[in-house]
């Protein structure tokens, strides 16, 4: 990323791994429509260059964040599911790449709070 590009509210000129994902997945929820990666940059009025937009825009339609439809010389992007459908999608491959589910399972329960414990037993009983 070069000087031009940094963006602002930053101390090192780069973003943690996955802040600029987690930027474009927040504004096309907020938006609420497909938007190309033009659309994008200039929405984020962060500097970014296209490209690095467009790139992230293909890593995210990749992994299956994404959907894609073609819009003139481009495309574009929409998400998949809401942020609650996305994050479960992430939990799910979480679980999927553990070798002893059950054992994942029981800690990721353990460490529940109470409320979320007390939650996830109405859930399960068909209660809410």
């Amino acid at each position: 990323m070069g000087t031009h590009e940094q963006p602002s509210g930053t101390t090192g000129g780069r973003r943690a791994n996955g802040a600029l994902e987690s930027e474009i997945l927040a504004l096309l929820h907020t938006v609420g429509r497909a938007l190309t990666p033009g659309e994008v940059a200039e929405r984020l009025a962060t500097g970014l260059a296209h490209t690095t937009v467009a790139t992230t825009l293909g890593r995210l339609y990749t992994r299956g964040v994404l959907e894609r439809t073609p819009r003139g010389r481009s495309y574009a992007y929409v998400p998949v599911t809401d942020e609650p459908g996305l994050t479960a999608r992430q939990m799910h491959r979480v679980m999927e790449s553990g070798s002893d589910r059950a054992s994942v399972l029981t800690r990721f329960v353990d460490e529940l709070s109470d409320n979320d414990e007390d939650l996830l037993r109405r859930l399960l009983a068909g209660d809410e």
